[in-house]
């Protein structure tokens, strides 16, 4: 069957997958809509949890950075899935006795105060609002490469899927929808991976693959794999940079990554949907579980993808006497790539051929003063492709590259389901419900959730179509904001008794402020009147610190600001002081105490 047709067939039978389960699965009640009624199993929960984190940036860039930064983006398998273990032991047994629908629905009750709930709404919005834009927009690149349809044309047929299974399911059809997705992005990540190291290394699993030896020299696939870089001029693979500064990058990074997982509105209100307190503990560990799958055949994609590239473009090897790949025998990822302009090339010495190393140390590698190039020809080469075009550049069977392009579209749309559906919930239950219209009926309510959630996915929608200059690094500032913002309230909320509504308003908008203006002022994003664009060459930086890493400083003055400014109001209600005992102390212990 001709590829085109092969993709048409597993994209569009896994889109009719989920549209039947929404219409089997759709929601008939508020709480049905917001916490599929509590009646989640933990493993049904857990799984639909892993879909719901594991977004286009995990399947479709996270190989891309690992390949491309080697030892230092571990940070990200680090923060990711370490951040699931702080929100299972720290907020998801403790949110989940609470009972509430939604996040701002906690802080707003728990610090007895209308404008905690409002702020948190804010802190919310712009998260998850910021986050869903690269999942959105990812639809659309992947449905540009492999159905052929224009980029707008791709992200109006993905909105409009999630638009069917989203507003009509709610929270119900989502957890669903979003197991069948994990099961399609789980063998569309892993299949092709045990291929590839099965080719590679002759191991099935790509995990041991990486430790293997490869089987063109003989030698260990790391060792293979530094010995080309360094014979092209890159930083070795396994390498890890001791600079201070990066070395306090990576940590702050990494808490980063941590706090801001943990703080995520999408991931906690998963936690709201199951029958009992300990299932919510339960869920997260089969979250970490069945996220474990993927992420531990990341670090083996990553590294094995780059070698394909680099064995595919240096066919005879990187040694001495090594010629690079004629041009017009090229493979036809290339030229398939290349169509989406996402890849590109540039013969400037006219030798026909393409030479592709590091042109930006302090000389040239051999390979390039042998053939008497003068800069690298690879002119485009965009990280995110990686994992969709590794099968293709392994030349796998056609089934499996439609396979993986499912799978893109499963991690993109199961994200972006759950993004909208807790910007959805935060308007109709936090703002229309809890303050604006408290006396607002159940269908009424259900319908606010319907048409805030259909409002929400034609937002996206445009932002998708229409980025704004900052769109690119959106991941960042979610998490940056998620971990200043929301991860410090629920922490004080859960475990302080002191923070009070006055505290805990003055934290988040003192970790909002100054993550969001650190971002904007190390990336050069903040306009200037008079001009027409977002400048890139104006930056800041305190003490060095990536505005990737800034939202753990944020979360820093978030408590200390919150501290200091409770511990100079009045004190925390008796009556609050007593709900978050009774939050945090398992029912009968205080009588088994008595007695």
């Amino acid at each position: 069957m001709d590829q085109y047709y092969l993709n048409l067939f597993f994209i569009g039978g896994s889109f009719l997958l989920y549209i039947g389960i929404a219409v089997w699965a759709r929601a008939g009640s508020t709480s049905e809509f917001y916490t599929a009624g509590r009646g989640i199993h933990p493993v049904t929960n857990g799984m639909a949890t892993a879909a719901d984190w594991m977004s286009a940036a995990s399947f479709i860039s996270m190989a891309g950075l690992i390949a491309f930064s080697g030892y230092s983006a571990s940070a990200y398998l680090m923060g990711w899935t370490g951040g699931y273990v702080l929100l299972a032991l720290c907020l998801a047994p403790y949110l989940r006795k609470f009972g509430s629908f939604t996040v701002p629905e906690f802080i707003g009750d728990r610090y007895y105060s209308r404008t905690a709930r409002l702020v948190a709404v804010l802190c919310l919005i712009i998260a998850s609002l910021t986050y869903v834009i690269g999942q959105m927009t990812g639809v659309g690149v992947a449905f540009s490469r492999f159905l052929q349809v224009s980029n707008t044309t791709g992200l109006f047929i993905g909105a409009a899927v999630v638009f069917f299974y989203a507003v009509l399911g709610g929270m119900k059809g989502i957890t669903y929808t979003q197991v069948a997705q994990y099961i399609v992005l789980v063998f569309a990540y892993t299949v092709p991976a045990i291929f590839i190291s099965l080719q590679l290394t002759g191991n099935p699993i790509p995990g041991l693959g990486l430790f293997s030896n490869y089987e063109g020299t003989g030698e260990p696939l790391l060792v293979t794999l530094n010995q080309t870089l360094a014979d092209l001029g890159f930083a070795s693979y396994t390498a890890q940079d001791t600079t201070p500064s990066a070395v306090i990058n990576m940590f702050l990074f990494t808490l980063t990554l941590m706090i801001g997982t943990a703080g995520l509105p999408h991931v906690i209100i998963r936690f709201f949907t199951v029958p009992k307190v300990s299932d919510a503990r339960l869920s997260a560990g089969w979250a970490l579980v069945f996220i474990a799958i993927v992420y531990l055949t990341a670090p083996a994609v990553g590294a094995m993808a780059r070698l394909n590239i680099m064995t595919t473009i240096w066919p005879g090897g990187t040694g001495e006497g090594a010629q690079a790949m004629q041009i017009d025998e090229a493979p036809a990822w290339f030229e398939n790539w290349a169509t989406t302009g996402l890849l590109g090339w540039e013969d400037q010495n006219a030798d026909g051929r393409l030479q592709y190393y590091n042109d930006e140390g302090d000389g040239l590698p051999a390979v390039a003063q042998a053939s008497g190039s003068q800069a690298n020809e690879l002119t485009n080469f965009n990280r995110d492709i990686l994992v969709l075009a590794n099968p293709e550049i392994a030349q796998l069977p056609g089934w499996v590259v439609a396979l993986v392009a499912a799978g893109g579209m499963a991690a993109a749309l199961s994200t972006a389901a759950g993004l909208l559906l807790a910007i959805s919930s935060a308007v109709s239950h936090d703002l229309v419900k809890r303050s604006i219209n408290p006396g607002i009926s159940e269908s009424a309510e259900l319908w606010w959730a319907r048409g805030s959630m259909a409002a929400s996915i034609a937002v996206a929608t445009w932002l998708g179509l229409n980025p704004p200059g900052f769109a690119a690094q959106t991941v960042a500032l979610a998490f940056g904001i998620a971990a200043a913002t929301i991860f410090p309230a629920l922490m004080m909320g859960i475990f302080s008794r002191r923070v009070n509504n006055t505290g805990a308003v003055a934290g988040m908008l003192t970790g909002l402020t100054f993550t969001v203006v650190y971002i904007f002022l190390h990336k050069g994003w903040f306009f200037i009147p008079g001009t027409e664009s977002f400048p890139d060459t104006i930056e800041g930086s305190l003490l060095g610190i990536q505005s990737t890493a800034i939202g753990s400083i944020g979360a820093v003055l978030n408590f200390a600001v919150a501290f200091f400014v409770a511990g100079r109001t009045a004190e925390t209600p008796e009556k609050v002081q007593q709900m978050i005992d009774s939050v945090r102390v398992p029912r009968g212990v205080s009588a088994a105490q008595s007695h």
